[in-house]
């Protein structure tokens, strides 16, 4: 059998009368080497049996190649059939060093008992043969296969540490990987810039502040700061934990920075509500991604400036910026929260033009838009003219859409429906059913599902749950009830909780509950202006005029500010937003002028009726 490396370098054959297709093994491998170079690997794999049949075997370092790129483009069936190939050609048992890339090539497939078979089947296994093994069940997300493994290697490496404490913080087990990254550091058998990865996984995830300092003198101290990821997930770790100055500050202190650093930080600053700051950054961006992008439309979606978050939409598209699957989800939040039903058809209809395949998040915000917008009839029909319906969160939306428009016997037949095709409810299922019977007064019904959460859907109900149920009763007047179930409560009463009480409390007129609610809001929440603003309402029915400017005192003190209501209005496809008293819109004088007249016709109005009753 001729080695392909000896096809390659042998003298150039003579013509021989008796051998005419003496050339043909060089033209295969010639075709083979070209099918490798030019990245076309299945039908370079397709050509080995051709290469078997003229008697050529392929170098080990070739076939490794091939089975490499199989794993890194995930092609399962051209691996298996290299795989036999080897298998045909002699290869039965092959050797270590091809081993363990059939494991890497099984492992990258999601195969991991092809993977475990090549491993339990090789004559001598190196560190790289259990490193590779291990790194298959983790990819895969099997943290016990691979504790067992790592715990059955005779030697371990860096990279066995690494592969462990990240499948444990990327698993969500923060304290395994917080024990297993101090034992390993503890070792002293050196690290790399991907020691840390597992760690700063963590911090992101738990938002551990001390962690997260500690980490960074860590990186500092080893010199990997001028790495961009880790630098970056530093900054996200900061981030997530609302620590926007130490994040600037690393953010200033890089030398380099690339577009995920710069995107991090202005998704932190959108995140918590400074969109000065991360307009202002993302306007210096040297270069945009849709990313960055998305996450500044997003914070002005999330922060109630709808308008903001369209017009830069439309900064997006005229730059060619292609829109991803959470540009156009933040997009129809921003149009649910200004209700503009003509900025949300132009970007439903861009979805349709563009052949864009939504995801379940984008089809449920433009369920939760039109709905939203006044045209629940066509959200509804959006609901029912998508195919996969199986997840929860395109049933919540509908049953959402239904309690805001007061249809609460609609929202409890659709969510009976969603029992009955099989998709199992979730934590915000039961907030949306409870608030959809509240404000339908359907309470019996609420009650019984608050009743089921847990027997028969094993869900614990939480803070939100009680305070659903607390303004299902209190609104239905059933206060005896409502104390009764909050006296039971497993957890004392958050913000939330206090929230539905002292709305309820207003509704009914029950001073006593609404100044001891109002009271526990104020010390929760120093900085809610509705709770003051009630409280002091409490104290001036009861004539306690001194505690009305106690009150008063501590919102000036403490500066705490009435948030100011808006009214929206689109006209020829503009927004028109209005506060109360509002003197800062330039047509004001000929919106004055028309509420003066249409006063005045009102008056007429009533004067005419009531002449006309009095005859009667």
């Amino acid at each position: 059998m001729v080695s392909l490396s000896n096809a390659l370098t042998s003298p150039p054959l003579r013509p021989n009368p008796r051998n005419r297709f003496s050339k043909k093994p060089l033209c295969i491998v010639k075709q083979f080497l070209n099918l490798t170079s030019q990245g076309q690997f299945s039908e370079a794999i397709s050509s080995l049996e051709l290469l078997a049949i003229k008697g050529i075997r392929l170098p080990s370092r070739t076939l490794a190649y091939l089975l490499q790129q199989c794993g890194k483009t995930k092609s399962l069936k051209d691996g298996k059939f290299l795989h036999l190939r080897l298998k045909l050609t002699g290869l039965k048992r092959p050797n270590t060093f091809l081993s363990n890339h059939l494991i890497y090539m099984y492992s990258n497939c999601g195969d991991y008992i092809g993977a475990r078979k090549v491993f339990d089947k090789m004559g001598a296994r190196n560190l790289y043969s259990f490193n590779n093994m291990l790194s298959g069940y983790t990819k895969l997300g099997m943290i016990k296969p691979a504790r067992k493994l790592f715990d059955q290697m005779p030697e371990r490496d860096v990279v066995s540490w690494n592969t462990m404490v990240i499948a444990y913080a990327q698993s969500g087990f923060a304290e395994e990987a917080l024990r297993f990254y101090k034992e390993f550091r503890n070792l002293c058998i050196g690290y790399n810039e991907f020691s840390f990865a597992g760690v700063l996984a963590v911090c992101v995830k738990f938002r551990e502040l001390q962690l997260t300092r500690q980490v960074h003198g860590q990186v500092f101290v080893c010199g990997f700061l001028s790495n961009l990821v880790i630098s970056s997930s530093i900054i996200d770790a900061y981030v997530k934990c609302g620590m926007m100055g130490k994040a600037r500050r690393l953010f200033d202190e890089m030398k380099v920075r690339d577009v995920l650093a710069w995107t991090t930080l202005v998704s932190g600053y959108a995140q918590w509500g400074d969109m000065e700051s991360a307009n202002d950054l993302f306007v210096k961006m040297p270069e945009k991604n849709p990313v960055s992008w998305t996450a500044l439309i997003s914070g002005y979606a999330r922060n109630g400036m709808g308008n903001k978050a369209l017009e830069l939409f439309t900064r997006m598209m005229v730059c060619r910026v292609r829109p991803d699957q959470f540009t156009f989800s933040s997009c129809l939040r921003a149009c649910a929260s200004v209700a503009s039903l003509t900025h949300g058809k132009q970007i439903h209809a861009c979805l349709i033009r563009t052949n864009f395949r939504p995801n379940m998040i984008v089809i449920s915000s433009l369920v939760d838009m039109y709905s939203k917008c006044g045209s629940l009839k066509v959200g509804e029909k959006i609901f029912y003219l998508t195919e996969n319906k199986q997840d929860p969160v395109l049933w919540n939306t509908m049953i959402s859409a239904f309690a805001q428009h007061g249809h609460g016997e609609e929202a409890v037949k659709m969510f009976d429906d969603m029992v009955k095709q099989g998709v199992k409810p979730d934590r915000t299922t039961f907030v949306v059913i409870l608030n959809a019977c509240s404000h339908s007064g359907l309470v019996k019904e609420g009650i019984r599902y608050f009743e089921c959460i847990y027997p028969d859907h094993g869900i614990i109900p939480d803070q939100q749950h009680y305070a659903c149920l607390i303004d299902l009763l209190g609104r239905a007047g059933c206060f005896n009830q409502l104390m009764n179930h909050l006296e039971k409560m497993p957890c004392k009463p958050d913000s939330r909780i206090w929230n539905a009480l002292l709305g309820v409390s207003r509704i009914h007129g029950n001073i006593e509950l609404g100044r001891k609610a109002a009271e526990q809001l104020i010390e929760l929440e120093p900085q809610s202006s509705a709770a003051y603003v009630l409280l002091s309402s409490i104290y001036g029915a009861l004539g306690k005029w001194e505690s009305v400017e106690n009150v008063r005192h501590l919102m000036n003190t403490r500066q705490v500010r009435k948030e100011v209501a808006l009214s929206w209005i689109e006209l020829e496809n503009k927004v028109h937003a209005f506060s109360v008293s509002d003197s800062l819109h330039p047509l004001q004088g000929a919106i004055y002028s028309v509420l003066d007249q249409l006063a005045r016709q009102m008056d007429v109005d009533a004067s005419l009726f009531e002449n006309e009753t009095s005859s009667y």
